[in-house]
């Protein structure tokens, strides 16, 4: 039981890792995306329906990363060109993308596609526990295993990461120094929109094979209070993802072995988890205790050159 519940903990875990991920790309830039579950849910719809039209999961892969970096691109006009505030756009994003996937999924609700299926690991899987755990499972699972080292040492260790940084301190000097403020959060906003929407590709082509309305199912909410809970760290994101995804895997259980907990109360959690946290980070000085990037949140205007 123990081990089928780390082997689930890891299947559920793994879209929320990659929309964590992809959140912390666009927040270290000062930009707060709100509508990671409208791009969750356009692109576990356009992963399937590539994958139905094609037969092959690859392709919906790419049409997931194309219609969700279109979005995102989108939103970065927004917020970054237009400085909307990011709050308002972010719930635009997210019911534009629950619109948008529940009007286009109407004709492919109940039917199937091709999906990833699981590859063991040579040598690695054969390794009593840990290999069923860790190394049995499809390949965008362990396309999430490489991206998390690769991203922590993209973001800390190299000199493209520190460009990043410095326009989510303090986009004035890094801009003084010749860094695109502008050019930077439009790449690393429409960048975390593509991961976000590979996240719920995996839904579709992973975690099932079929197309459900509104399957991310509030997943979106959640990755933007795991941002803050592994503080803007790709490496600690991974932790706080599988271990909600262990949370949640535990919880449909206890579900099934006839809990009282209504399943009501379960969906309102991740709704009310955001909220809480979004209280929570609301204070100047609270963001800056925790680690916040000093210019989340804050529209960039060079007064002095035109954009």
């Amino acid at each position: 039981m123990l081990e089928a519940i780390f082997t689930a903990a890891i299947r559920a875990g793994t879209p929320l890792l990659y929309a964590t991920l992809g959140e912390i790309f666009a927040e270290r830039s000062g930009v707060l995306n709100l509508g990671l579950e409208g791009l969750m849910l356009v692109g576990a719809l356009a992963g399937f329906v590539g994958s139905y039209v094609t037969s092959s999961v690859w392709f919906g892969v790419l049409l997931a990363l194309l219609v969700g970096g279109m979005l995102a691109f989108l939103y970065a006009f927004l917020t970054v060109t237009l400085r909307v505030n990011q709050v308002v756009a972010g719930l635009a994003l997210t019911m534009l993308g629950m619109g948008l996937s529940g009007y286009y999924g109407q004709s492919f609700i109940g039917k199937t596609a091709p999906q990833f299926s699981p590859v063991p690991v040579p040598l690695l899987s054969k390794i009593p526990f840990v290999g069923d755990v860790l190394f049995y499972h499809d390949p965008l699972v362990y396309l999430a295993y490489i991206l998390v080292p690769l991203s922590w040492f993209y973001i800390f260790k190299t000199r493209f990461g520190m460009n990043l940084r410095a326009v989510g301190e303090d986009p004035k000097a890094a801009d003084a120094v010749g860094i695109n403020v502008f050019k930077t959060r439009y790449i690393y906003v429409t960048f975390g929109g593509m991961l976000t929407s590979l996240g719920g590709a995996y839904l579709s082509l992973a975690y099932t094979s079929m197309w459900i309305e509104n399957m991310s199912a509030g997943r979106g909410w959640i990755a933007v209070a795991l941002v803050i809970f592994s503080a803007w760290d790709p490496l600690r994101a991974l932790l706080a993802s599988y271990l909600f995804g262990g949370v949640a895997s535990l919880q449909l259980r206890i579900q099934a072995m006839g809990s009282a907990i209504s399943p009501h109360l379960l969906m309102m959690l991740p709704y009310a988890l955001t909220i809480a946290v979004l209280s929570f980070i609301s204070s100047e000085g609270v963001r800056r205790r925790i680690g916040a990037p000093v210019a989340l949140m804050k529209p960039y205007s060079r007064e002095e050159r035109e954009y």
